[in-house]
């Protein structure tokens, strides 16, 4: 989602966004599944990890980037050059998310159709517009509406089949039904099939929190001093921890479900590192950390593409025997070269960390050459 570098952008962003994707691609990318240290997973239910602050981040960088370089292309382009843009980046990023669930078999009768791409694509499209039309009060009122709606719903709607509709059951909740019914079992996320976690009603809560990012982008765009504007982020950023905090005994954190105390907890959370980062890279002008996570956040929507294809093909080319006992070559590559110099979570993660190198270097070329891709 990045554009083109110019004086106007604000370094923290991309310092904020570089390091929000390497944390993706760290998390998505063990050298196996089976040994991972409990930090880089998912919270098995309700709850959170560090590793379920990933995607609200990355919905909220979403947000700052529409608030600053919307507005300003708002300003330059007529209305229906705009409503184009939007509308054409919203569909390639959302058939770029079912390209990446297709690969490598192409089987369309259980292509799961939600997916992280996807969700940034109608979140993307959807915010923009309210962006567009209406003010940051405005925004406001929208994102307590949104969220108090699906509270609501989640917690009064009786699902059918279930003697108890909680969102501390996978498959008895609103969301998880809806996904059932409207998409069907063969077409959400696999394991399981009774819930999707970036499915359709829980990407209603998600738009909330790319309307976050927008509220953020506006208050960094006002001619504040740097350090009042850093000040008000840590601020809101506590408000809405304490808040969601505070929702999470009546509504869990809950990441899968995108619940409403999840909203405003992690996007306290991504107000607080915003704020770091715009006080250590904007304000004091401390970089020299930073690089690589520029360099990573230029070209995120590449990298994030480049990095699960690759994984993708790793795991069907075989190197190694046939049939059932064929091995990939990411297995191989694991068992022959990290397993034998550590125990398996040590070799797991250095796996991933060594797959982000790999990458770093990849768009470290792109970076030098500035060659910057965007939709």
């Amino acid at each position: 989602m990045s554009e083109n570098p110019g004086s106007s952008r604000i370094y923290s962003l991309d310092v904020f966004r570089g390091a929000t994707i390497a944390g993706m691609i760290l998390v998505n990318n063990p050298g196996t599944w089976s040994a991972i240290y409990p930090p880089l997973e998912h919270a098995a239910w309700n709850g959170l990890t560090p590793t379920d602050l990933i995607f609200p981040f990355f919905l909220f960088i979403v947000g700052v980037s529409i608030s600053i370089a919307l507005g300003r292309r708002a300003k330059e382009k007529s209305k229906k050059e705009v409503y184009g843009k939007i509308g054409r980046r919203a569909l390639l990023i959302f058939l770029l998310g079912l390209f990446l669930n297709a690969l490598p078999y192409f089987e369309f009768s259980t292509l799961r159709i939600p997916g992280v791409l996807q969700r940034i694509a109608i979140c993307y499209l959807f915010v923009s517009l309210i962006f567009l039309h209406t003010s940051w009060k405005q925004q406001g009122i929208i994102a307590v509406v949104l969220l108090l709606a699906y509270w609501a719903a989640m917690t009064l709607i009786s699902v059918p089949g279930c003697a108890v509709t909680s969102v501390s059951d996978k498959a008895c909740n609103l969301s998880a039904y809806i996904d059932r019914v409207v998409l069907g079992v063969n077409h959400i996320w696999s394991l399981g099939k009774v819930y999707d976690p970036e499915g359709i009603l829980s990407t209603v809560p998600a738009i909330v929190t790319t309307l976050s990012g927008v509220l953020a982008g506006t208050w960094l765009k006002t001619d504040r001093a740097g350090y009042e504007k850093a000040g008000g982020m840590y601020f809101a950023g506590t408000l809405l921890l304490l808040v969601g905090w505070i929702w999470s005994f009546w509504f869990p954190l809950n990441k899968a479900m995108w619940t409403s105390s999840y909203v405003l907890y992690t996007s306290g959370l991504a107000l607080f590192f915003l704020a770091t980062c715009y006080w250590l890279t904007d304000l004091k002008n401390i970089r020299s950390w930073a690089k690589p996570f520029e360099v990573f956040g230029m070209n995120a929507l590449a990298l994030y593409i480049g990095a699960e294809t690759a994984a993708r093909l790793m795991d069907v080319i075989k190197v190694s025997g046939s049939g059932e006992s064929a091995v990939g070559l990411k297995d191989w590559i694991f068992t022959s070269v990290f397993l034998p110099l550590a125990e398996p979570m040590t070799a797991s993660l250095m796996f991933a960390l060594v797959y982000i190198l790999i990458w770093l270097s990849i768009m470290w070329v792109l970076y030098s050459r500035k060659i910057f891709i965007k939709v």
